[in-house]
């Protein structure tokens, strides 16, 4: 007997383990990272912490934007080209206020 459910039979479940994957690999990247800001130690809230790309020049993708749907591996890999910042260190480097220990002048 041929499977006769649609996308739409499945639509909530299905957006449902897409979010449960999201959240799981962002866990999984965050603990691979060391689970806190390398620059201040913050490491209160998973949501506050961010992955930077060292080397913008070598990024494939933007893990927060389209990272999470891919496999674990391509992300670990990609995770191996950031660290783990807090927001206000990330968006304190990106304005100039901080300068970060991996870059040489």
């Amino acid at each position: 007997m041929p499977d006769s459910r649609k996308y739409a039979d499945r639509a909530e479940y299905l957006k449902k383990a897409v979010s449960l994957r999201r959240k799981k690999i962002r866990q999984m990247l965050v603990e691979y990272k060391g689970g806190k800001c390398e620059l201040c130690g913050y490491n209160e809230c998973i949501d506050v912490l961010d992955l930077h790309h060292k080397d913008p020049s070598t990024k494939e993708f933007g893990i927060s934007s389209s990272g999470l749907t891919r496999s674990w591996e391509k992300n670990k890999v990609e995770a191996d080209k950031c660290v783990l910042l807090c927001a206000n260190c990330h968006r304190e480097i990106h304005a100039g206020y901080k300068q970060p220990t991996w870059v040489t002048k």
